[in-house]
């Protein structure tokens, strides 16, 4: 069951052949929970969900499903094609994984409320057991929820729309909505949105700062003193800045482990100018990697 806390969107580890390595990618995950976060998300957009083959994803889906940790595991989809996020959410259905971070199709520009409205409306008929953590990110969808937007899918399907995963950063200021989870997707914005009653986050760079933004997050919790929300501001800031924050994690994490130096086109690693930037922001912050960064 998902709830207020730090969340991954975990990155995806490949072989060679650049074909998705299940058990890497699963021990990465694994890591990062036992570093401290809550849990981590599989096949969002920082795991190269819209690359990944769907047969690639049911077989990690098959593997978490005896893990040890599999109530920490969350899943996205990735698909643009209606049919196949059904096809994958019933599959991931099978094994008892209900809750889906879920965009809507990622290709087209400009779709209307009501054709999202629509997309969400036949999943959940389809899928009617489905827990959705809807992804507004405009960037990657070319659609910006919107306040009523959201108001509407959730007073529509109550017990289906459990919360939001914020990347464009115009929802969590402003939504309110009782027993709904909110998670803007970077910790720099982890304890502004705490004060405001989010429930945590959901990042990409948590594969990096895992146990940094835990103590943030314990900390607020605990009412005690912040000590460290600065560097974990400045961190994120530093991956931000470093370009495509896929591009970047790999390129950071290879660092210790060459199998992070795979990445399926069209995407690259940092180059080494952009690295040597990273790398140097990073060490004037004193972040220079916490244990068992990589799997």
């Amino acid at each position: 069951m998902l709830k207020r806390g730090v969340y991954a969107a975990g990155m995806s580890v490949l072989n060679k052949d650049l074909t998705l390595n299940v058990e890497a990618t699963i021990s990465h995950a694994e890591n990062l929970i036992k570093n401290g976060l809550h849990g981590c998300f599989f096949f969002g957009s920082t795991g190269m969900s819209q690359l990944i083959s769907k047969n690639e994803k049911m077989e990690l889906i098959s593997k978490i499903s005896t893990h040890k940790l599999r109530k920490q595991f969350f899943l996205g989809t990735g698909c643009n094609s209606l049919n196949e996020n059904i096809e994958l959410i019933k599959y991931a259905s099978e094994f008892g994984f209900n809750t889906i971070l879920l965009m809507q199709s990622a290709y087209y520009s400009g779709n209307s409320d009501e054709g999202v409205f629509e997309f969400y409306k036949r999943i959940i008929l389809a899928c009617p057991k489905i827990k959705i953590v809807i992804y507004n990110f405009e960037k990657l969808s070319g659609y910006l929820f919107s306040v009523e937007a959201i108001t509407k899918l959730v007073e529509s399907f109550p017990k289906n729309i459990i919360g939001v995963k914020d990347s464009s950063y115009n929802l969590y200021e402003k939504l309110k909505i009782k027993n709904f989870l909110i998670f803007p997707g970077s910790e720099a914005k982890l304890l502004k949105g705490l004060e405001l009653k989010c429930s945590g986050c959901v990042s990409a760079v948590c594969n990096s700062t895992h146990s940094l933004a835990r103590k943030v997050f314990d900390d607020f919790e605990n009412k005690t003193p912040q000590s460290k929300n600065d560097q974990l501001i400045g961190v994120r800031q530093s991956f931000d800045q470093a370009g495509n924050l896929i591009s970047a994690l790999h390129t950071y994490h290879s660092i210790k482990n060459e199998n992070y130096k795979n990445i399926l086109p069209p995407l690259t690693l940092l180059s080494e100018e952009k690295k040597k930037e990273l790398i140097e922001k990073l060490n004037k912050l004193k972040f220079t990697g916490e244990k068992n960064l990589a799997a």
